[in-house]
């Protein structure tokens, strides 16, 4: 469940593909920040509460050390240093808008948006309290983070056929 604006959202569970990718990219960012002492990484579900109404549950994000204190015994109190969202045809649009402007308002330092059918992942930042795109990583090449200096994973390895894809 998500609370987006004080409408309650129940997404249908994820395809084969969206998983996988969450899997790999997923443990490839927690080998990182753990093998570097850099923070915490958590997965869905799992609540971020950004304001009264606004509960959400990003598939990937980290949580840098130095913002450790946002982190409770039941859940995650303000805004992650990086979110991942990886789109499902059920939440696309919300992803791409009602998520990315709720992100820039309440302080995420990147997001990442993961579309496994075009096989690409756009990076945003912040901009003027809002999350602009700076580049869409796509299939081949090496997504890096602005976040996690030194991070960096080939996406060929993210989207490689799986199981469900055969």
């Amino acid at each position: 469940y998500e609370l987006l604006g004080g409408d309650l959202l129940t997404p249908p569970s994820p395809f084969t593909a969206h998983q996988q990718s969450l899997r790999r990219l997923g443990i490839r960012l927690s080998l990182y920040v753990d093998s570097n002492g850099l923070g915490e990484v958590f997965f869905a579900p799992f609540d971020v509460v950004l304001s009264d109404v606004d509960v959400v549950q990003p598939d990937i994000m980290f949580i840098s050390n130095e913002r450790s204190h946002i982190v409770t015994a039941r859940n995650v109190q303000g805004a992650p240093d990086l979110v991942v969202e990886i789109l499902s045809p059920s939440t696309s649009g919300h992803d791409w808008t009602t998520k990315r402007e709720l992100y820039g308002r309440h302080g995420v330092r990147e997001y990442w948006i993961v579309d496994t059918d075009e096989r690409t992942v756009t990076a945003f930042l912040p901009r003027d309290g809002r999350l602009e795109v700076v580049r869409t990583f796509r299939e081949g090449d090496e997504l890096s983070s602005f976040v996690l200096d030194g991070f960096s994973v080939d996406l060929g390895k993210v989207f490689e056929v799986g199981l469900g894809d055969q």
